[in-house]
């Protein structure tokens, strides 16, 4: 069972949250060397708290916290609600702890944000997967996501696929 916290407003993340993120993030170092926005041994809390607090404070963004029956944090989703260029729905990152790899945690996760997009009316999603991560892009094909597109992300330039998932 998942229970989620949002924080909705980039003044709403404890240290706790933090330092339970940056956890999070270390436990997945394969991830942060394909992506590069991280060195995998040297995760700062302030580059974290920062990251995340821009993330929420972006117009449509938002940042929820899964945890387990425990109250342990399980992952992490980042989610834009109407994409500039597209007005569609985007995940930005979801991120599971690196230690619960293919447990099902991650299928999970994305389901529950499909069914809560689905609920809103949304007839699709959409997120980018690195080229260079092809663990992502098998786990995000094998839950039906199709490719739409390759380009360059936004932030960063880095080529990217962009998947698409109906949710009619």
């Amino acid at each position: 069972m998942f229970s989620s916290t949002a924080s909705r407003s980039p003044l709403r993340f404890t240290q706790e949250e933090i330092d339970e993120v940056v956890a999070l993030y270390a436990s997945n170092p394969a991830y942060w060397r394909a992506a590069g926005e991280y060195d995998p041994d040297d995760i700062r809390a302030s580059r974290v708290e920062a990251d995340l607090r821009e993330e929420a404070a972006t117009e449509g963004g938002e940042v929820l916290l899964a945890r387990d029956g425990e109250g342990c944090l399980a992952g992490l989703v980042c989610l834009l609600d109407r994409h500039p260029k597209d007005g569609l729905p985007w995940i930005g990152l979801l991120m599971t702890d690196g230690g619960s790899r293919r447990t099902g945690v991650g299928r999970r996760l994305a389901g529950l944000v499909e069914d809560r997009f689905r609920a809103g009316g949304r007839s699709g999603l959409r997120l980018a997967v690195l080229e260079n991560n092809p663990d992502a892009l098998a786990f995000w094909g094998a839950l039906g996501w199709q490719e739409v597109d390759r380009r360059a992300d936004t932030a960063h330039g880095r080529p990217c696929i962009v998947m698409h998932k109906q949710l009619a």
